[in-house]
């Protein structure tokens, strides 16, 4: 990965990330396209889609000229699908 890119990321967003008990992870770059994920508190936010473009896209477009767009992955950790089917199958054995 591009050092502009993590001076940028250490720099500018992940302190603001931190003050919210997030953070966030590159999963890719290539093609000037930036895909991360949020973690921490941030993982869940209703405003992460509001986090991503206004503070992350807006960040690194502006401060690193590689970089043509940053994109928000949201996926489902196991973990919590690992539980959801532990609460559903305590609940379908319940009834």
């Amino acid at each position: 990965m591009n050092d502009a890119i993590t001076k940028t990321i250490d720099e500018y967003i992940r302190p603001l990330l931190n003050t919210h008990g997030g953070d966030m992870e590159v999963l890719s770059f290539e093609d000037g396209i930036l895909r991360f994920k949020l973690t921490g508190v941030c993982a869940g936010c209703s405003a992460a889609d509001l986090t991503a473009e206004d503070l992350i896209n807006k960040e690194l477009t502006e401060r690193v000229p590689e970089v043509k767009q940053a994109v928000l992955v949201n996926e489902v950790s196991q973990e919590l699908i690992d539980e959801a089917r532990r609460i559903l199958g305590l609940r379908h054995a319940g009834q």
